[in-house]
Formats: structure tokens, sequence, C-alpha cells
């Protein structure tokens, strides 16, 4: 199993378009040791010719760009994506697939109902899509369901309901249902080597972790250091946790339990612009380093 990561940065990449915070005027002038990133999303494939896309962040059009196999080869006009799964319908996690546009025929898309009434109501995407090629829903059950993809052969995807945030648009808003956010555990049938993907995480339950402790490398939440973070650079007073998203270094938080994943390789994504560990040279960043705990990068390769 081949995944790539085409965008490891949280919703307005780093550095953000607006931002002037430690992070985004240290990339931008070179004066911290810290590399760019694009908005969050991952493709995987068991053959490296059908892929699957999760996830289709804003910048997808520079993802596509950067790697080969998901450009046109075939034919006039094509791709090597075969579907795409969405794990929620938030902003930096559907907005590619307005850009996504012109594909040949209807996108077979795999989210949850509760995904597609968010993508058809109060942010209906499907919508438009709808006056192009269209798209062929195919639903997700939220509850550690199976399934397959017939145009990616090799790969099942297990999904488990996640206890996150609801886009500010969606009626669960601050009401948060299982479906709302998910998780997915990403098997290869061919090696029996899986990962667990998460980047939208506000709580590790029981059944999170065990499906965590069982895969041979996680790709979770790696939104912010601290739970206040966004407060020390003056941005906002909003929590982590109001978002739907756990810190790494609180008590209890995913910097501690990733600690306790004894084979497992951890690996944080959907990093936020403000988080410290995008300096290389921090402190935070050696604490990480010393857990064995590795930070995504646009391009980073897993192969399982």
């Amino acid at each position: 199993m081949h995944i790539r990561i085409l965008g490891s940065g949280a919703g307005g990449g780093f550095p953000q378009w607006n931002c002037n915070c430690k992070n985004c005027s240290g990339v931008r002038s070179g004066d911290v040791k810290c590399v760019a990133r694009t908005q969050s999303s991952i493709t995987v494939s068991a053959d490296g010719e059908n892929w699957v896309l999760i996830n289709a962040s804003p910048d997808i059009r520079a993802q596509f760009e950067s790697f080969p196999p998901l450009q046109p080869a075939r034919k006039v006009r094509d791709t090597g994506v075969r579907a795409i799964i969405i794990t929620d319908a938030q902003i930096d996690h559907t907005t590619g697939l307005l850009i996504l546009r012109e594909h040949d025929k209807p996108w077979d898309i795999y989210c949850t109902k509760e995904v597609n009434e968010d993508m058809t109501t109060g942010y209906p995407i499907f919508n438009i899509l709808g006056h192009f090629r269209g798209v062929n829903w195919h639903e997700v059950m939220p509850n550690e369901t199976s399934f397959t993809i017939p145009q990616a052969p090799g790969l099942r995807f297990t999904s488990v309901a996640l206890k996150s945030e609801a886009p500010p648009f969606s009626p669960h808003r601050h009401n948060t249902v299982d479906g709302d956010n998910i998780g997915l555990l990403i098997e290869d049938l061919n090696t029996g080597k899986s990962v667990f993907y998460a980047p939208g995480l506000g709580v590790i339950d029981t059944t999170v972790f065990e499906y965590m402790d069982k895969a041979d490398a996680v790709l979770v939440d790696g939104t912010v250091w601290t739970n206040d973070e966004m407060s020390h650079e003056g941005i906002s007073n909003k929590l982590a946790s109001e978002m739907g998203h756990l810190s790494q270094n609180d008590e209890g938080g995913i910097k501690e339990t990733l600690s306790k994943l004894e084979t497992t390789r951890k690996i944080l994504i959907h990093i936020n612009n403000t988080n410290p560990i995008l300096d290389e040279d921090s402190d935070e960043r050696r604490q990480l380093n010393e857990a064995e705990i590795e930070v995504s990068y646009d391009g980073m390769d897993l192969h399982l």
C-alpha cells in the first residue's frame, strides 16, 4: 500500500494567506526552519495505478501536479483517482471537489449520510457538481462497517465515528452525531498492513485507541500543541476543543496517547499554522522526536 500525503496543513495552509504569526512570518522570511504546507489531503493505492483520494483540499490542483500518478496518462482527459472519500464536510476537506468538476464522468464519492446532507443543504457542493458531471454518492456507515471500492482493488476501508465538531453550516454544530466526522482504518488486503487516518479528532475514546493500536501506522490530528494556542498569538480566544481538535501537549492529549502505542508508526497531520512543532528547531519538535512521533509534510510517502 502506497500512501501519499498530498497536503499536511490545517485549514488555511501554511503560511496562511492573512496571518503574520511567528510561524507564518518566519517561513516567509526564512528566519524559522520550517517548510510550507498545503491543506490536508491524502491519496492511497494498493497497486500504484488505481488511487483513492481521501478529502479534497482547496489546494487540490497543486497537489495533483506534485504527484504524477494522479495526472492524465491514459487519454486526453484522465486521472489516476478512481474514487473519493470525504471524512467530514469541513471546507478544507471538500472545496477541492469544485476544482475537480471537469471530470469526464460523475465522481464516485463515499461519505456518511450526515456529510451528504451538509453537502446538499448548508454547503451544497454536490448540487453544484450536478450542473457538471454530477456525483455518484455511496453511503458510508459510521458504525465500524467495512467497505471496498471496486475501482481500487486490494483496499478495504472501515469507518469509525469520531467525537469532533461539525462545520458551522451544519445543523449539528455543537451537537454532533455519529457520521459528522469519521476516521478510517485502511487495509491492504494483499500485505495485511494498515493505517488509521483521522485528521480531525476531538476525543480518543476506547474504540478509537483500539483502532490506532492495531494499525501499522496512524495519521492523526496534529492541529495544535495546546488547547489555548490560538490566543498565544492574539488570533482568537476560541479553544481547540471548541473546534473539535484534541491538543498534543495537554494532559490526556495526543502526544501522551500516541506514546502508549508500542509498535505503531505515529504521524501527525492537519497541522495548524500556529503550532510550534512546525519549527524544526523548536523544543516542541524535539519533544516529538524523543517520543518517536513524526510530523507529516507535503509529498511524504508511506509504503506499507
